[in-house]
């Protein structure tokens, strides 16, 4: 029998060097990594040059011989972007790169494209006692979150009139060995010692770790059940901000020094600041619901949230030291 041929996008970056290595692991599926660098390939890989997303449509020969495509190449969701038209920007990438891509694998027989969106595409903050759901109606906040709901609906619209299968999975944070961005910023400062004004938080938040992500994209490639569905995955453990810092800093073995500065008063500082962004992921709750996941797919999410940032805790700790 031969090997399931699966294509990964963005294949040197957090996700898809991930997954490369993670479906490596099994001897009949047979990997290829596309991205714009071969020495940045896992070993063990093929490797297919992929140009820049949004720069034209591929050639079809990208996807020669291609039962799967794993789509997690994008142009990622910053705070501070100083691009002159973001929004612009992300749909150069993230909706006509990605729409590129899969017209040209359906035309050359690709049965499968799953792509990695963002829960963002549901909306920036949940309501207290209502998780999101793959049901919900699509609230995008910010130009990031807009791009992955556009490249959504424009995959449905084309998996509609070529019959090649969708599966699309929108996590939420997504931590790991390798992190970046506001996730290393509080390793660093645990790392440091220094004082946190969060010690008051109350929210709940889901997260997922690297680990899980990739499982479940590992699910999707084969699953029956996975064609043409909405998939949203955590790890099944929400936490608070505060609980987060406590977790990450025993992960570290640097105990978080949390002040507990009262909400209202924290959120009021941080506005003041400017920080109306990074007030909402502080202080505001986003709780994912992987219970149709699970039933649907007969997952779980394989390691717990302390395993999880004990990863990513190592891998930090080893690049620091």
């Amino acid at each position: 029998m031969s090997a399931l041929r699966v294509l990964v996008t963005g294949s040197s970056g957090f996700v898809g060097a991930a997954l490369v290595r993670y479906l490596l692991r099994d001897p009949s599926t047979h990997v290829i990594a596309a991205g714009r660098r071969p020495a940045a390939c896992v070993d063990g890989a093929e490797f297919r040059l992929l140009g820049e997303l949004g720069a034209g449509e591929p050639a079809v020969e990208l996807f020669a011989d291609v039962d799967v495509l794993v789509h997690a190449a994008a142009r990622v969701h910053v705070l501070r972007d100083d691009c002159a038209d973001p929004l612009a920007e992300y749909r150069r990438v993230n909706v006509a790169g990605t729409l590129d891509l899969a017209h040209a694998a359906a035309r050359a027989g690709v049965k499968r494209f799953i792509f990695v969106s963002s829960i963002k595409v549901n909306g920036e903050e949940s309501r207290p006692g209502m998780p999101f759901t793959a049901q919900d109606q699509p609230a995008p906040q910010d130009d990031y979150g807009i791009s992955k709901l556009e490249a959504e609906i424009a995959l449905r619209r084309l998996s509609a009139q070529t019959g090649m299968e969708l599966v699309i999975i929108r996590p939420p944070l997504v931590y790991g060995p390798g992190v970046k961005a506001n996730f290393l910023g509080m390793m660093r400062w645990l790392q440091r010692g220094l004082p946190l004004p969060l010690g008051g938080l109350k929210n709940s938040r889901s997260m997922v770790a690297l680990e899980n992500l990739v499982d479940l994209l590992a699910v999707c490639v084969r699953h029956p059940q996975a064609a043409d569905r909405v998939f949203l995955v955590a790890d099944g453990d929400d936490l608070s901000t505060s609980e987060l810092l406590v977790r990450l800093g025993r992960a570290l073995g640097r105990p978080a020094r949390l002040l507990s500065v009262p909400e209202p008063l924290l959120r009021g500082l941080l506005g003041i600041a400017g920080l109306g962004r990074i007030r909402q992921r502080l202080c505001a709750s986003l709780q994912v619901d992987i219970g149709e996941t699970c039933r649907l797919l007969g997952w779980r999410p394989p390691v717990t949230v302390d395993a999880g940032l004990l990863e990513a805790a190592r891998h930090f700790q080893g690049r620091t030291c």
